[in-house]
């Protein structure tokens, strides 16, 4: 299984979308909005931003394993 690193991530508050590359070593827990500046956190329930508002979840939870 192919393991992808970038993700686009949509702002839930303005839906200002944009690719980014994701770490295959650590979680992102905050994200900025470049369009609205507001900071991401991830939702409840999931491990990082990617995983809430990414296109493409993270890397450990691609390989089905344990999140960051």
């Amino acid at each position: 299984m192919e393991i992808l690193t970038a993700s686009t991530i949509t702002c839930p508050e303005c839906g200002y979308s944009k690719e980014e590359e994701m770490p295959t070593n650590a979680c992102k827990y905050f994200y900025e909005c470049e369009n609205c500046h507001t900071v991401l956190k991830p939702q409840p329930g999931d491990c990082c931003v990617f995983c809430s508002y990414g296109s493409v979840k993270c890397p450990p939870i691609q390989q089905h394993s344990s999140c960051c």
